[in-house]
């Protein structure tokens, strides 16, 4: 049910309008600037900047984008400090939510993130009153079009990949947050649709309502469209 909702979540992603997906890659580069300031610029030499480079690849950010970017935050040219702040709560039905961010300023942060849980029916809960319930899991999205199915199982099984399964468009490989890095460089021949560290849920709620479903969807479009949120995870199934 969790990678049915994961595939339901991208394709939900791509239909965005540009200006939307213009955010998304502001975002990105979020992620990008704070990779770099922690590791340093060369990507070869930075495992996490190559892990943000595969997700902003897969989000169709250019490559002369990622690299600018790179180069800036190298330079120090962009002087904002971003701070790396988790919130958890529940939306309507008690569906369990996890809201990553990356913020320069924490109190206008956690403002917009408790208004937009209490406008749509839910509620912001303490560090890690959901938390327990989420594994953590490297998830990779590769699209079935033209792909050698019995070449790309060896390849992942030979990488020490967890689990690699078909959904309806796709392949979705499963790998421990340590092997993530090694099963995606040993794919680098495949096109990823997404390709991240991902909070998986253990169980998945319901909503029976369709009121209450147009306010979790609600409130899942207002986290996502926040400037400082970086990532959603929640236990829907969607």
């Amino acid at each position: 049910m969790a990678g049915h909702s994961k595939w339901n979540n991208i394709k939900h992603r791509k239909g965005k309008s540009d200006a939307q997906r213009a955010k998304i890659f502001t975002k990105l580069s979020r992620e990008i600037i704070v990779a770099v300031r922690e590791g340093g610029g060369d990507p070869s030499a930075n495992a996490k900047l190559r892990d943000v480079m595969a997700k902003a690849r897969a989000a169709n950010v250019p490559n002369d984008n990622i690299k600018r970017v790179i180069d800036k935050a190298a330079g120090n040219q962009n002087s904002t400090n971003y701070e790396s702040i988790t919130y958890e709560g529940y939306g309507p039905c008690g569906v369990a939510v996890i809201v990553e961010t990356l913020t320069d300023n924490r109190v206008r942060t956690v403002a917009e993130v408790r208004h937009a849980f209490d406008k749509y029916g839910g509620n912001m809960g303490a560090a890690g009153c959901v938390a327990w319930s989420f594994d953590a899991k490297g998830i990779l999205i590769v699209e079935r079009d033209g792909v050698d199915e019995e070449a790309l199982m060896l390849a992942v099984l030979d990488a020490g990949a967890e689990d690699i399964e078909t959904l309806g468009e796709v392949y979705q490989i499963t790998t421990t947050p340590e092997r993530f890095t090694i099963v995606r460089d040993a794919l680098t021949n495949y096109a990823f649709v997404s390709a991240q560290i991902e909070k998986v849920p253990q169980t998945t709620a319901n909503i029976d309502d369709e009121k209450d479903k147009a306010k979790m969807q609600k409130l899942l479009d207002a986290l996502e469209d926040n400037d400082d949120v970086q990532d959603v995870w929640h236990n829907w199934a969607v």
